[in-house]
């Protein structure tokens, strides 16, 4: 399984910003998908999952209300709309899939990782 995450960037505070994750080599509509995300000098964080059939979803308080997460299995992509961007979400965002469908927050049972996309929120 390959993950391949896009739509970083540099914006300034309260802007929107949609990151997107296409999957490939394996039956992305069984997997729950997950954002996670590590800021500089900081421990990687969760910051949204979502389930196979994307009727189930979970977000980190730090973002909940201004984040929505969404998949299209039809695309095999899942998405990360970011909206009243803040200088402290700044961070490499990362997607995640966990294989066997299970409901997770945490990022060690997640099994396969994208490279990372690089969002930066000036003030």
């Amino acid at each position: 399984v390959q993950l391949v995450e896009s739509g970083g960037g540099l914006v300034q505070a309260g802007v929107s910003l949609r990151l997107s994750c296409v999957a490939s080599g394996g039956t992305f509509s069984m997997y729950t998908m997950g954002w996670f995300r590590q800021a500089p000098g900081k421990e990687r964080e969760f910051v949204a999952a979502i389930n196979w059939r994307g009727g189930t979803t979970r977000y980190a308080d730090a973002v909940k209300g201004r984040f929505t997460i969404s998949r299209d299995n039809a695309k095999n992509t899942v998405y990360l709309q970011m909206n009243s961007l803040r200088p402290e979400d700044t961070a490499i965002y990362y997607c995640a899939a966990d294989v066997n469908g299970r409901w997770s927050l945490v990022a060690t049972t997640y099994d396969y990782w994208g490279k990372g996309t690089q969002v930066t929120v000036s003030s």
